[in-house]
């Protein structure tokens, strides 16, 4: 992920045209510098101008936000190279918030839940051919890796369908 993340200069440099790129990268980047707890209450909500409009659970978190803005984008524009943001407006947009929570809880499943879903997708004969393994540990891993890609190809087919 840092990789990906330190990639973001590179991408925004070539295609610094395009207003739906800076705006991903700068949602990205905001993303990374506000970390898990400001997630938890502040969604980016749209890059105009060099104006980054941030959505905020409640005033609290808007007065709050308000006196980091500067050191924010200092952050911001630091770890993207360049100035591509200039100002920061707080807006409080509970709903936005709690939308883009719900979305994250849906996506975040218990490592039981992912556990119990990558051991149904295991077919018989899979399990027979992971018998050729002898440590228990080493097979019950390669049993766990190999039902989570067969339920992620399972997924990704039924998205298609």
């Amino acid at each position: 992920m840092d990789e990906l993340f330190r990639a973001l200069p590179k991408l925004l440099k070539q295609f610094e045209d395009t207003e739906e790129v800076r705006e991903a990268v700068a949602f990205a980047a905001w993303r990374r510098i506000a970390g898990e707890s400001l997630s938890d209450h502040t969604v980016p909500f749209r890059l105009f101008n060099k104006h980054l409009i941030i959505a905020v659970a409640d005033k609290m978190w808007k007065r709050h936000l308000e006196t980091l803005s500067g050191q924010m984008i200092f952050k911001l524009n630091s770890a993207l190279g360049q100035a591509i943001v200039t100002f920061i407006e707080f807006r409080v947009d509970e709903d936005t918030v709690e939308a883009e929570r719900a979305k994250h809880r849906r996506n975040l499943m218990s490592d039981a839940q992912q556990r119990e879903i990558a051991l149904e997708e295991i077919t018989p004969k899979l399990r027979h051919s992971a018998d050729a393994i002898k440590d228990d540990n080493l097979r019950y891993q390669f049993l766990l890796a190999a039902g989570s890609c067969l339920a992620r190809k399972n997924r990704l087919k039924n998205k298609k369908d």
